[in-house]
């Protein structure tokens, strides 16, 4: 059976992209077969083959079961703004049942699901972001970017992840600025008032590996 992780982040550029990529390397690393996807993406650019956005090219290039391109990123828009008003624009609706039902199909050990933005994003008039994971029956994993207002951003994202009934597996840090003062601090105070593990730290580099802390939460993580 394969386990289903949702990733989320406490805002946009809190490198939700890097971090699945490296916690799909560790995870192949450890003998595992791993899709990623990244259903909804803004900002992609016109190529000959049709839209590609980087983020899902990036997560093409971590992970290890062969998927086209319209797999790992189904629903596509060119302009970088919320994928609920681009859908408006482009007269289309996101259906959350029907995209999660085509990556339940996907045969793999793990299988990452990167969200857009950060939890409460949009995807259309009546849903939001958690619509993804609660159709996949995935549980979710919150990427921090540690920076200036992490602890802030961290507890109200775990928050709305609990109030929307969603299992948050754990969380993880991710140095998005090498120079934040009392880094540790701001580390310590989120795992004492999250309520849930550290899985992973990752560290500020341009090519990143992840540092488990307790790989353990990934491994008995299961949406209820």
């Amino acid at each position: 059976m394969a386990l289903d992780l949702f990733v989320t982040g406490t805002d946009t550029e809190c490198g939700k992209t890097v971090t699945t990529a490296a916690l799909a390397r560790a995870l192949i690393a450890d003998g595992r077969r791993v899709a990623c996807f990244k259903p909804v993406a803004s900002g992609c650019r016109i190529t000959p083959d049709g839209l590609r956005n980087a983020d899902a090219e990036a997560l093409i290039d971590a992970m290890n079961v062969e998927l086209p391109y319209e797999a790992v990123n189904p629903i596509a828009f060119e302009a970088p703004i919320a994928p609920h008003i681009a859908a408006e624009q482009a007269g289309i609706c996101i259906d959350p049942a029907s995209i999660c039902s085509r990556i339940a199909e996907i045969e793999a050990d793990v299988r990452l699901v990167e969200g857009a933005g950060g939890w409460q994003v949009p995807l259309g008039p009546a849903r939001d972001m958690a619509a993804l994971p609660r159709a996949l029956g995935a549980a979710v994993v919150l990427v921090v970017g540690l920076r200036l207002g992490c602890i802030n951003h961290a507890l109200l994202t775990a928050r709305a992840i609990r109030a929307d009934g969603l299992p948050l597996a754990g969380w993880i840090a991710n140095e998005v600025d090498p120079d934040m003062e009392v880094r540790e601090a701001n580390v310590a105070s989120i795992r004492a008032r999250i309520g849930c593990p550290l899985i992973a730290r990752l560290p500020h580099a341009a090519q990143p590996a992840l540092e488990w802390i307790e790989p353990g939460a990934l491994t008995g993580a299961r949406a209820a």
